[in-house]
């Protein structure tokens, strides 16, 4: 019978997964997001035709998507997680059939839709790294995953504009949805599912709210929940107030974008903070970039509108040291979940994301009542240095 045994000659061409593995799917998933980064705000203001209900849509949205979040792990444990990472490539693109309907409803759907579908793949994407990356590799993983998006962030949103202006909604979500099937494809030829221990989560506590708890009483998971909220409060300011702070100080539409592009340009010195964190540790390389945040965002707030050229490179600098974040935050939570509990606590740990979008604005609603527009970076400021004195008490000197 043995000499009936079919060996299938194609599958040894795809090796095993390593970091360029997850950078690459990272990649085309980063194009899938970043390319109508801008074009949804300008959508949902056309439909609105109003701030501050664009900001209401905005955090609607947001609180539906931490729900989401959360209750993740139930399809993890009740699905194979490649079908969850599937279904949430497959979401980027329904998402992009409700935005080209230009109405209310589809807006917020085709919203809702991107931010689930985000949720999925980020950590189903992170149960993967765990699995398949050692964790002496963990910082040269996501150093090279933050560097390959780098082209996703920086040519994306452009592009996603310039296919909007010139050829229609269309252009621009049917642009999506072929990066997402990309995806998928990529997805499926890497086969990361043959890997064994790679199989519906079987979790402990299936309940939100138990999961939270359980997050929170290690003190680990804590941490590495705080460095990642302080490291995305930077990039929610940076990517709303500084575009923002441009047009009020009468640079113009085209300086805000050239500074967001700046910005996601310097994501290609991930690459040196993760050799960084290998040499001097990821507490020092951590602590020091969040200290030298802090310094760079109180600097901005105190050049302010006197000169906004000056202050715009303050902000690029604060970029330069969050990427440092970017690029080792992650670890200390990979390095400290525990391995039967990876779905659960993944889904807690990437509320990260959603409360950094939520309580920036509610925050520096009331700051703007007494101060100028400076003081929304001399405020993160402070988050940023309470991030650096707290990494530098808490976070074990061996990680």
């Amino acid at each position: 019978m043995s000499t009936h045994v079919r060996h299938p000659i194609w599958l040894p061409a795809v090796r095993p997964a390593d970091a360029r593995t997850f950078a690459s799917l990272y990649a085309i998933e980063s194009f899938a997001r970043a390319t109508v980064s801008s074009v949804i705000p300008i959508q949902a203001y056309e439909i609105l035709r109003n701030e501050q209900m664009v900001s209401i849509l905005y955090t609607i949205v947001s609180l539906t998507g931490l729900s989401a979040t959360l209750f993740m792990p139930l399809l993890i444990r009740r699905f194979a997680r490649r079908w969850v990472y599937t279904a949430g490539a497959c979401l980027l693109a329904v998402g992009s059939l409700f935005f080209v309907t230009h109405t209310l409803p589809g807006q917020m759907l085709g919203m809702l839709a991107r931010v689930m579908g985000a949720s999925a793949l980020s950590i189903t994407l992170n149960l993967y790294i765990m699995d398949h990356i050692r964790k002496a590799d963990f910082m040269q993983a996501e150093s090279l995953r933050m560097a390959f998006s780098m082209f996703a962030w920086t040519g994306g949103p452009t592009l996603g504009i310039w296919l909007y202006s010139r050829y229609g909604i269309y252009a621009a979500h049917g642009a999506v949805a072929v990066f997402a099937l990309a995806l998928v494809a990529l997805f499926w030829f890497y086969r990361l599912s043959d890997n064994t221990m790679i199989a519906p989560g079987r979790s402990r506590a299936i309940n939100p709210l138990a999961n939270i708890g359980r997050f929170v009483s290690q003190p680990r998971l804590r941490l590495a929940w705080l460095i990642a909220f302080g490291r995305s409060c930077f990039w929610s300011t940076f990517f709303v107030y500084g575009p923002l702070f441009m047009v009020v100080t009468g640079q113009g539409d085209l300086a805000g974008g050239l500074l967001v592009s700046a910005g996601n340009a310097l994501l290609f010195a991930a690459i040196f903070w993760g050799k960084a964190g290998k040499r001097f540790g990821v507490r020092n390389v951590i602590t020091v970039a969040f200290l030298c945040m802090a310094l760079s965002l109180w600097a901005a707030g105190a050049v302010g509108e006197s000169a906004p050229l000056v202050t715009a490179g303050l902000l690029l600098v604060g970029a330069l040291f969050t990427i440092a974040v970017d690029a080792l935050g992650s670890t200390a939570f990979m390095r400290a979940v525990r391995a039967y509990e990876r779905p659960q606590m993944a889904a807690v740990y990437r509320t990260y994301l959603d409360f950094s979008e939520l309580t920036p604005p509610l925050v520096y609603s009331v700051v703007l009542a007494f101060f100028g527009l400076g003081s929304v970076f001399a405020t993160l400021g402070c988050l940023a240095a309470a991030c650096a004195i707290v990494t530098w008490r808490y976070l074990p000197k061996s990680l």
